[in-house]
């Protein structure tokens, strides 16, 4: 329906639910159940009150550098809900609606956060890769899955994350290449919050659209709405739908706009005005769904009000529990590299541990 019709370099981005809740393309809604969409909405809502709990823990000291996702909770949930438990997930460094949706452990999230690589261990039905930090690392990845999948006789799907910033990286083009020319079963999310870290997507790439860097691979390529979570499921699901019977790759760009700072370390006054941030307000994915919910009958304040304290305080059990045990031993520091310690990491290894017992730690 979308992939078909879509042309990169003339049609506007996909939308079925305006700013304010309403529907305007309802021949395109996707048909979900309600508790469908209450799932959909929780995980948004649990996901920003992770966020702002988290960004209050670190400006305490109790935290380590830390990515919000504020903003961009429709295009990461929206997207990976139209995917099966068994599909694969790469993800970058911002998406927690997506770890939420497949299943990772809070206590798990929190402890990466805290500088602990053991929270990226996830369960074993939980099929998200660790957090790639190398910018569009992942998208080779997330080929690497789709390859095996196919290879293995399975109908599973490998979906990636990147931002538009990684757009620019060689990686990015190598995956897309890679996987249009092998047709492989791969869904490419482009979550694109308008800024590489500091620097706008106008300044970073000379194509009008993300979505059109598609063309030169072959592969279809379509704006959405990032902040609509029906345009994103909706789109997603075509083109996973695509992507399982053998027909290749989607790239999919998510229009929205990163709300928060790049990092805990980053100051976005510095780079972007307020009243650009009021105008994205105006637009957030999470108070958008909550008309509609609210308009269908299915929410209401008082399911609001007791679901915010109920994850609130099992946000705060949980990273309390992690700030008592989850500091990482010092030999982790060293042991994930290599096989085997060189004798310059053990030299490394020894000079650390003789510093941190004649400071008694």
């Amino acid at each position: 329906m979308f992939l078909e019709n879509f042309d990169p370099l003339k049609d506007s981005m996909i939308q079925i639910m305006d700013k304010d809740g309403k529907i305007v393309n309802p021949d395109a809604m996707p048909e979900l159940t309600d508790e469908e969409i209450v799932k959909l909405y929780e995980t948004m809502r649990f996901s920003r009150i992770i966020d702002e709990k988290t960004l209050q823990y670190q400006r305490q000291g109790r935290m380590l550098t830390y990515a919000p996702n504020l903003g961009q909770e429709a295009t990461q949930v929206g997207s990976i809900a139209a995917t099966r438990q068994t599909d694969w997930a790469a993800p970058s460094f911002r998406e927690l609606g997506i770890w939420l949706y497949k299943g990772a452990p809070l206590r798990s999230i929190f402890l990466y956060w805290f500088g602990n690589e053991m929270g990226m261990h996830m369960p074993e039905d939980v099929r998200v890769l660790p957090i790639s930090v190398p910018i569009a690392s992942q998208m080779q990845h997330a080929t690497g899955l789709a390859y095996a999948a196919r290879y293995k006789g399975l109908d599973d799907i490998a979906i990636a994350y990147v931002g538009d910033g990684g757009t620019s990286q060689g990686d990015f083009h190598e995956a897309l290449n890679f996987s249009a020319v092998q047709s492989l079963p791969n869904v490419f999310v482009v979550q694109n919050n308008q800024f590489a870290i500091s620097t706008r997507r106008k300044i970073q790439t000379k194509a009008g659209t993300i979505a059109q860097k598609a063309i030169a691979y072959g592969i279809p390529g379509i704006q959405v709405d990032g902040n609509d979570i029906f345009a994103m499921y909706a789109v997603t699901k075509e083109a996973v739908e695509r992507a399982r019977r053998g027909d290749g790759p989607t790239l999919i760009e998510a229009y929205t706009y990163r709300m928060g700072a790049h990092t805990t370390s980053d100051d976005p006054t510095v780079y972007r005005d307020n009243s650009e941030l009021d105008e994205w307000r105006d637009k957030d994915p999470i108070d958008r769904l909550r008309k509609y919910m609210i308009e269908k009958g299915i929410w209401d304040d008082e399911k609001e009000e007791a679901f915010t304290e109920e994850k609130g305080k099992f946000v705060k059990e949980t990273f309390e529990d992690v700030e008592k045990s989850g500091l990482t031993p010092l030999e982790d520091t060293f042991d994930y590299v290599f096989a085997e310690r060189t004798p310059i990491l053990e030299a490394q290894y020894q000079a650390k541990k003789a510093f941190y017992a004649k400071e008694g730690k």
